[in-house]
């Protein structure tokens, strides 16, 4: 996966001989602009960003990037996404039809929408665990959200849910969070969006915007509607699939956002207050999370029998929920592949999982919520993966229980 980012003044994108020409655009007087050339076939980039707000792109550059199957996506100043020019999308009417009949069906909806949110809790509490190795004041567990979504009945209810489980999220990613971010959280004591008023904030809105145009992606490319969702209402400005499909792997965003920030990478340079007082970024802060998402979405991952990356994912499990609402395929997953990075195949390890107590588990330092899906995974006769650091506590688990020590 690997996108370009067009940024500054003077942009410009045309066709000569063939070729595709970009220029970027210049943040100073003094500033000379990155220029590209691509020959027909060669082009090795799977979308444009452009974070710009002058230049110029012709009709022939658009056409020479649809027939390259190269994504343009347009970011407003606050990196809100919009607009974005997709590849022709597939004209598989009978999948729009079954979408449609979905979406009617009340109870089918709400079965969607709880595993969009079920998904979502997986790897919330994956990300949380994954922190709380370096941030032992990290303390999360998402089995009570688990109980409440298993009851709920109602889409409405599924989104109170998720709210109380997103309040307690960033709380707790807060903790991770240098002092100089000024970060206190996502959403306000009211469950309000907190806006682009830190350095935090507006990097995960501009993530955020990222991820939905990579949604659109799949989406166009399996023929449904991205106007029409099952957890998110329809609205006539909003595409709410594409909402619905982000809260599976979100999570990238919120990791490529802690990978910049551990690695000092961001500084106030590459932000800008507004005349509202909002942060936007500056063009070489777009870049760096433009850069790092790809990253992200790069990473590999065990699926199945194979080795494959996030962004692939992405598109795979948007196939399977076309598959699911045509009758193609009789189950809905968004849990797995988990977040993780070692294959587990062993018949030893699964036992071990098994026979992990809860009381145990929490012992060594985790929360109920992730040996609840170890132990789903640990029944299947799947591959499924693993964190290091849950591997390395699994392990371990076997000196909890004859008496040794086993730091948490």
């Amino acid at each position: 996966m690997r996108s370009l980012l067009l940024n500054g003044h003077g942009i410009d994108m045309r066709v000569d001989g063939g070729k595709l020409h970009i220029k970027e655009g210049r943040s100073s007087p003094d500033e000379e602009p990155e220029e590209y050339v691509f020959a027909p076939k060669r082009i090795d980039i799977d979308s444009i960003v452009i974070y710009g707000r002058k230049g110029n792109l012709t009709l022939d550059a658009i056409r020479w990037l649809i027939k390259h199957n190269v994504q343009i996506s347009i970011l407003d100043w606050n990196g809100k996404l919009l607009t974005t020019m997709l590849p022709p999308e597939s004209t598989n009417v009978k999948t729009k039809f079954a979408q449609y009949h979905a979406f009617e069906d009340q109870e089918k909806r709400v079965e969607i929408a709880k595993k969009f949110i079920e998904a979502k809790f997986n790897k919330s509490q994956a990300v949380l665990d994954y922190l709380k190795l370096r941030y032992p004041e990290v303390n999360f567990d998402v089995s009570d959200e688990l109980k409440k979504l298993e009851k709920v009945k109602a889409v409405k209810e599924i989104m109170g849910v998720e709210g109380g489980l997103a309040w307690r999220y960033w709380n707790e990613f807060s903790k991770t969070i240098p002092e100089k971010y000024e970060f206190c959280s996502r959403i306000d004591q009211y469950r309000r969006p907190m806006g682009s008023g830190d350095m935090v904030n507006t990097m995960l809105n501009y993530g955020y915007a990222l991820l939905e145009s990579e949604c659109l992606r799949a989406i166009n490319t399996v023929g449904l509607d991205p106007h029409v969702g099952f957890l998110h209402e329809m609205n006539p400005s909003k595409n709410s699939l594409a909402y619905d499909l982000q809260e599976p792997f979100r999570f990238l965003v919120d990791l490529a956002v802690i990978n910049l920030i551990e690695n000092n990478a961001m500084d106030k340079k590459d932000f800008i207050i507004t005349d509202s007082y909002n942060l936007r970024l500056k063009g070489s802060g777009a870049k760096k999370i433009v850069n790092e998402f790809s990253n992200m979405l790069s990473k590999s991952v065990g699926y199945g029998d194979k080795q494959t990356t996030w962004g692939s994912i992405l598109l795979l499990k948007t196939r399977e929920l076309s598959h699911y609402l045509t009758g193609k395929t009789k189950k809905l997953d968004f849990v797995n592949p988990e977040f993780g990075v070692f294959r587990i195949d062993s018949q030893e390890i699964r036992q071990k999982i098994l026979n992990i107590s809860y009381v145990d588990w929490k012992k060594l330092g985790f929360s109920k919520g992730t040996l609840h899906y170890m132990k789903q995974n640990a029944t299947s006769d799947k591959p499924f993966t693993l964190n290091n650091h849950v591997l390395e506590r699994v392990k371990a688990w076997e000196n909890l229980v004859s008496g040794g020590q086993v730091k948490a």
